[in-house]
């Protein structure tokens, strides 16, 4: 009686390749041994926790390379081993490189951060949420099935707010985690609700499976599978910050530790964009005429809005320059969206998603050495305003080097070579897809941000007010910049490895 329901039995147990799953398994591997090592460590050895979970973070990136080879896909269908909810393929690879590396580059400013805040930021518990919730964005891209998408998605976030809350006492603080948590959780009911509107009317989960039965939709269901579409994309547009999804942006930036509003400004882009890319090329290509004028009125609107707010800073304002970096961010989703957007006008939708990829990793190199030189000025100066950057060069020169560098590389000015290849990349690809308005919108915007980053640009070169105190650049943070300012130089240096590398087949 037992033979039959024995080879019923092998054929439902599914293998589990764990190289494919190993780099967002490690890091959260990391988190859990420095949750329970935090009960043991006295505090005097606390700073150990950090130092492991950098180690944990840089050996997590490092399983990417035996990774390259080729595409890996591990809990598929029994009987369809084509359709899996795990596939680790270039794009994969791609965006978990850049949510990895960004979150290394994160906990080295955290080393620093938690330093200097003499215990008013808990280590343990932040070293725990820091590595789940990179653990959660590195599974995302790989995700491909809605539920995996969604929880992948959450995993990423939920530990990301109460980081952004983790200052004891701080009201600031408080008020940010707590208008990020709101929205963000709103945005994700709505996509819910998205996503069981597709699986009532295609009947499974998996993308590849959606994109096949949703063009042949029954006619009474053909709204409610449109609905689904739109909906479904919500939560992902939130976690870009594309306007009007973009409120809890600036106040979440400000309210955050440093590190943290750096790793939002990456980590959690990358997030977003990944998810978006997978739910609209793999997921509703069919849908193309839904989602493509919805994603190109929103990159216009987010491009503008971005530039408009960080137009509109007052220098002496308390934590301007912060603010400044989280509209500018704001506006680069704009940017980051263009090429996405443009996937549903092209034959060729690969090229168009490698554009967004190679903006993002550009995008992601400087902005977080951006947030580097902002922690290293708020270490002395702690409204961190944009006058208190007048005359850094003065007081540390290579500093204000890397900062000039860093925003001639977001405004896409020589020598800052790669920001200007990746605004090229992505205005081409808008005016191939037959979307010459939104490249003439992009265009203006362009023009509207160099005056911002020129503007801040210069003021690091004035005079300074008073006599110029030198800033002492801690061993983690110095790593932090060098790391960036290798990237941003040798990128710019050979901005074609980072294109070609993007620009053959994504998926």
């Amino acid at each position: 009686m037992s033979s039959p329901a024995q080879p019923l039995a092998a054929s439902l147990v599914q293998s589990v390749d764990w190289l494919a799953i190993a780099p967002p398994t490690l890091a959260a591997v990391v988190g859990l041994v420095v949750l329970v090592t935090d009960l043991f460590v006295p505090d005097a050895r606390k700073p150990l926790l950090g130092w492991l979970s950098v180690a944990g973070l840089a050996a997590s990136t490092a399983l990417l390379l035996p990774l390259l080879d080729g595409g890996r896909s591990t809990f598929c269908l029994t009987g369809d081993t084509s359709v899996c909810s795990y596939t680790a393929d270039r794009f994969t690879l791609v965006i978990q490189f850049l949510v990895l590396g960004g979150a290394l580059l994160a906990a080295l400013l955290s080393v620093t951060a938690l330093k200097d805040a003499r215990r008013q930021l808990p280590e343990g518990e932040f070293w725990f949420l820091l590595l789940s919730s990179a653990a959660g964005a590195a599974l995302l891209p790989a995700s491909r099935d809605l539920a995996t998408l969604v929880v992948a998605l959450e995993v990423a976030s939920l530990p990301a707010f109460a980081l952004v809350g983790i200052r004891h006492g701080d009201r600031r603080s408080s008020e940010a985690a707590l208008k990020f948590f709101l929205s963000s959780v709103t945005a994700t009911a709505v996509s819910l609700l998205g996503i069981s509107f597709v699986y009532a009317t295609t009947g499974t989960l998996y993308l590849t499976q959606v994109a096949d039965r949703i063009q042949d939709v029954d006619g009474q269901l053909h709204t409610l599978a449109q609905t689904g579409v739109v909906l479904t994309l919500v939560g992902f547009a939130f976690k870009t910050a594309a306007v009007p999804f973009h409120f809890w942006v600036p106040d979440t930036y400000v309210g955050a530790p440093l590190p943290v509003a750096a790793y939002l400004s990456v980590v959690g882009k990358a997030v977003g964009f990944s998810g978006l890319i997978l739910v609209t090329v793999i997921g509703f290509p069919s849908y193309a005429d839904v989602w493509g004028p919805a994603l190109a009125a929103l990159a216009a609107l987010t491009m503008t809005v971005g530039n408009l707010g960080a137009l509109r800073q007052q220098a002496t304002r308390a934590y301007s320059a912060v603010r400044l970096l989280a509209w500018s961010s704001v506006g680069q989703a704009g940017y980051l969206l263009v090429p996405i957007a443009a996937a549903a006008y092209s034959d060729d939708a690969d090229h168009a998603i490698g554009s967004t990829v190679a903006y993002a990793l550009m995008y992601a190199a400087v902005n977080l050495g951006a947030f580097a030189v902002a922690a290293l000025v708020g270490r002395t100066n702690a409204a961190n305003r944009l006058t208190d950057y007048r005359g850094l060069y003065a007081k540390n020169p290579l500093a204000a080097l890397l900062l000039a560098f860093f925003l001639l590389c977001l405004a896409g000015l020589p020598p800052g070579i790669i920001g200007l290849f990746a605004k090229v990349t992505v205005f081409s690809a808008a005016v191939d897809a037959g979307l010459g308005w939104l490249a003439v919108v992009m265009a203006v915007n362009v023009v509207i941000a160099l005056y911002y980053y020129l503007q801040w640009t210069a003021l690091l070169f004035r005079a300074p007010e008073g006599e110029p105190v030198k800033h002492r650049v801690p061993a983690p943070l110095t790593a932090a910049l060098a790391l960036t300012a290798v990237l941003g130089v040798a990128l710019s240096g050979a901005p074609q490895l980072v294109l070609r590398f993007t620009d053959t087949a994504l998926f």
